[in-house]
């Protein structure tokens, strides 16, 4: 699975997609012989009508008229086969019948043609709008590789309330991971604020504390331009990294956020923070204030930030998931590796499957330094 994509079975869809397709004709071919076949008490020429019906959930208006011809047919055959004009208002009823299906079956392939289009224009507007949103990060950045998770809860969605980046900016790079409280496009409204927020930010300010204070400035902004927003009524956990050029060190700031994990070697511990700040949006409830954690972070060197979709996820006994010992069993796996097994991981322990945005983002500093 490519990092940071939402995972589609879409070799079983193609075969189900096929298997509908041929399905009418199936039909018509199955009671067309059954019929010839069997005596005249035994009437199978009366399942010609489902071929129509059928042929409505996968072909378009035209095939779905051309099935409900080829029923017309087949009835037609049938009738001249078995000597059936002297009975013409059987015929005659079966044909109607079939006419009928098939009028009903072609009304409802064009409102499902005409649905399917405006649901693939949809999903085209939602793939914009995620390359602008949440822009796909580059697989190296100055000294470190990036490789992200990233699945939102929503049945295809493409975006939920989870929100990253990562950007080169003079002497650093600096990267950003959150989680919106709630669900749904008010979480995504929120999200994209605090992105745009970032971005004008990220080149600018002193450090990460100033960062921060951006963030809360940019959401209270948005709040008091659009009051009908609900974005200024929801709170967001944000930890911001700043890994400076010439140092082997990490400087982290946690709004509230799921500490990150750092692999050193063999080993795998949460990054400790002795005074993590209020989430973004709730600073106002107290005095303002940050602090900056400072950590080795050299060659060799992983750093694991995640949302609460990772961590809090359950198994049917109600555990959570066991992130920092599933991270210790994958210290020798290609980084590259490790968002897919992570995915797969998640989605066979929690009871439910995945039912939370889930982002995830190792940070990797190559044994051999670019």
């Amino acid at each position: 699975m490519p990092a940071g994509q939402r995972v589609h079975p879409d070799a079983p869809k193609r075969t189900q997609f096929n298997l509908g397709r041929a399905l009418p004709f199936l039909v018509l071919a199955l009671a067309f012989v059954a019929d010839l076949m069997t005596p005249d008490r035994e009437r199978f020429d009366r399942l010609l009508v489902a071929a129509p019906a059928l042929a409505a959930v996968t072909w378009s208006l035209p095939g779905t008229i051309v099935i409900g011809l080829l029923a017309v047919a087949a009835r037609l055959l049938l009738g001249v086969v078995r000597g059936e004009f002297a009975a013409a208002p059987e015929l005659l009823a079966n044909l109607i019948v079939i006419v009928g299906v098939t009028a009903a079956a072609a009304w409802v392939s064009r409102v499902r043609t005409r649905y399917e289009q405006d649901l693939s224009e949809l999903t085209a507007v939602a793939e914009v709008v995620q390359r602008v949103v949440l822009r796909p990060l580059p697989t190296h950045l100055g000294r470190f590789d990036l490789h992200l998770l990233y699945v939102a809860a929503a049945a295809k969605a493409r975006i939920g309330g989870d929100f990253y980046e990562a950007v080169r900016v003079p002497g650093a790079v600096r990267v950003m991971l959150g989680d919106v409280q709630g669900k749904g496009l008010g979480a995504v409204e929120t999200a994209s604020v605090l992105l745009g927020s970032f971005r004008a930010a990220v080149h600018d300010a002193a450090d990460l504390a100033a960062l921060a204070d951006r963030l809360d400035e940019g959401l209270a902004r948005y709040g008091a331009w659009d009051p009908d927003s609900d974005a200024a009524e929801r709170f967001a956990t944000v930890v911001l990294v700043e890994i400076p050029d010439g140092e082997d060190i990490a400087r982290l700031l946690s709004c509230g956020h799921p500490a990150p994990l750092l692999q050193r070697g063999g080993e795998v511990e949460a990054v400790r923070f002795a005074d993590p700040s209020l989430p973004v949006n709730l600073a106002g409830l107290a005095d303002s204030h940050h602090r900056i954690e400072e950590v080795p972070f050299g060659p060799g060197d992983r750093l694991l930030l995640y949302t609460d979709g990772v961590s809090e996820t359950r198994d049917r006994t109600g555990t959570f998931y066991p992130l920092e010992l599933r991270l210790r069993g994958w210290v020798r796996e290609p980084a590259e590796n490790v968002p897919a097994l992570l995915h797969k991981d998640l989605t066979a322990y929690g009871s439910g499957g995945l039912d939370d945005d889930v982002a995830a983002l190792l940070v990797v500093y190559p044994p051999e330094s670019r």
